[in-house]
């Protein structure tokens, strides 16, 4: 089937297969490498993107599902070739370690981001809880998320 979608804000129209992924359209069709397979079950986030703004598993999504929608990734989130202001925040505070996880943080952060304009630590908790980190502890993902949000916010970041 001939699939039409918006990706990172440009229209895209390829043929897949009926039984398809999203994230395997996004990987394989269309060469978006950032999205991750983790668990191909919906269990760590790592291939987490964005759908219409809201944050799903593209693993779990087939792709006929997407027809005439908007998907963003991890590559939509900067903009030519620069960091947009949550990922320069992961480098600045250490969030990122082996970085596999990242891209699915980083689009559940956005999603969360996109929703509530300062969060609590326990909301970044929660919006997170879905994507999961072998490496850092989650603490310094929090302060990154955390940080963002107080800035947008014009505030500072909370104790």
């Amino acid at each position: 089937m001939r699939l039409t979608a918006t990706v990172n804000g440009a229209r895209v129209s390829v043929e897949v297969a009926a039984d398809a992924r999203l994230l395997d359209v996004l990987r394989e069709d269309l060469g978006l490498a950032g999205t991750k397979e983790g668990c191909a079950a919906g269990e760590c986030g790592a291939c987490t993107v964005l759908l219409d703004g809201v944050a799903v598993n593209s693993c779990l999504v087939p792709a006929v599902q997407v027809q005439g929608r908007e998907v963003r990734t991890v590559e939509g989130l900067g903009d030519r070739g620069t960091l947009d202001e949550l990922q320069r925040q992961f480098v600045a505070s250490g969030a990122i370690q082996c970085g596999f996880c990242t891209p699915g943080m980083l689009m559940s952060a956005t999603a969360l981001l996109a929703e509530t304009v300062n969060p609590t630590r326990a909301e970044i908790a929660e919006a997170i809880a879905g994507n999961l980190c072998r490496c850092t502890g989650y603490e310094a993902i929090i302060d990154a998320i955390e940080a963002v949000a107080a800035r947008r916010a014009g505030g500072d970041v909370r104790d």
